[in-house]
């Protein structure tokens, strides 16, 4: 069957992006890819899926979603797969000890629709169906997406929480919402990869300067310390400057020498 002449085209928008953290079933990644293409998502990214890639069950129950499982992108940890983002959401159930802003779908579908209009790249992460996104993982975000379901039956299909998102999405392009929560900035916003190299540049010198302590705390301790810099949404001249200030700090007092 042809398309009618008549009939609008497809809508087709590269981000946000949906990102599955080790998927384990190919059929879920295949219901996520066809309800991305319902509401006319298209970036699929994939990092370390259960089964092998591409997988056939994927799209069996894509039902046409093709496009979305071809130019799915495979890594196989979380840095690569973040690092153009310069917004990432992670979608979870469970409360966590981080201060981050909550949002429901549609709040969450109208801020992403404006950060797009400002030329950001959201990533919104789901985690595994068995046990969902680990604490660590849930730190690298700037909010949290979580859906009004009920406390006690929580627990959503991948598939579903993907869809409700992608409805919601879909609900605010059709309403044309678009609020201004990004205030304009002299540059573009730091992506996922730079903010990577500010955090891993001040943790090894407070490693140096021994701040870590005691060492069992340390992870805890890593993720409070990068909250701040995660809330503040630094852009990329902003980042610089911070590293600049910490090898400033640091040269001549036990830190990275000069021109290091």
């Amino acid at each position: 069957m042809t398309r009618a002449a008549n009939m609008p085209p497809p809508i087709l928008e590269e981000w946000p992006a949906i990102l599955l953290v080790r998927p384990q079933m190919g059929e879920n990644i295949g219901a996520v890819a066809r309800a991305m293409l319902n509401f006319g998502l298209t970036q699929l990214r994939l990092v370390e899926p259960r089964d092998r890639w591409p997988n056939p069950k994927a799209y069996a129950v894509a039902s046409g979603a093709d496009r979305v499982l071809d130019s799915a992108k495979l890594e196989w940890s979380l840095a690569p797969a973040l690092a153009d983002a310069t917004l990432v959401l992670a979608a979870t159930a469970r409360p966590r000890e981080l201060e981050k802003p909550v949002w429901s779908a549609s709040e969450a579908a109208e801020k992403l629709r404006a950060a797009i209009a400002a030329g950001e790249r959201p990533v919104i992460l789901f985690g595994p169906e068995r046990d969902g996104l680990t604490s660590d993982e849930v730190a690298r975000a700037d909010a949290i997406l979580t859906h009004p379901v009920n406390p006690g039956f929580a627990s959503l299909n991948l598939a579903q929480a993907v869809c409700v998102f992608c409805y919601a999405y879909g609900e605010a392009r059709t309403a044309g919402r678009a609020p201004a929560w990004f205030n304009e900035s002299d540059g573009r916003q730091a992506t996922q990869e730079e903010l990577e190299n500010l955090f891993l540049h001040l943790e090894d010198e407070l490693e140096r300067g021994r701040f870590f302590h005691p060492p069992d705390k340390t992870p805890l301790t890593k993720r409070h310390l990068r909250a701040p810099f995660l809330r503040a949404r630094l852009t990329e001249q902003e980042v610089r400057t911070l590293r600049g200030v910490i090898k400033a700090l640091t040269i001549g007092r036990g830190g990275r020498k000069k021109g290091d």
